[in-house]
């Protein structure tokens, strides 16, 4: 049995794993650049404003709530509300996106150059 495989065949491969590759790096380099910043306020008042782009985790209201950000998503971890629905909501990370802790009064925003993909949300 012959090599079955022609130069032009080993062209093409070569060349669609250099764009795959290029794609690759490229979307790892800009992956970051959307990621805005998170606004927490607490009853109404800016407490605190905090990148997208720095891992951390951010103790809000003397602790009554505790919100990570990581991987350019910020997260709910700890609440000390009685149903725990800020705990259990999705990470968020895109523009306008919300986190909301009515016991709490926590309200935790999202600004940046990535919009959602979500319009509204009814129940």
């Amino acid at each position: 049995m012959k090599n079955s495989m022609k130069k032009k065949d080993w062209i093409l491969i070569i060349v669609v794993l250099c764009v795959a590759g290029c794609a690759y790096l490229s979307h790892q380099l800009l992956r970051n650049t959307g990621a805005g910043e998170v606004i927490v306020k607490v009853n109404g008042e800016l407490t605190g404003t905090y990148s997208l782009n720095e891992d951390q985790e951010v103790e809000i209201n003397q602790g009554s709530n505790i919100l990570e950000i990581k991987n350019g998503r910020a997260d709910m971890l700890e609440a000390d509300c009685p149903d725990q629905l800020c705990v259990h909501q999705k990470a968020v990370s895109a523009s306008n996106e919300n986190i909301i802790c009515l016991p709490n009064k926590v309200i935790v925003e999202i600004r940046s150059r990535t919009d959602s993909q979500i319009d509204t949300v009814a129940n």
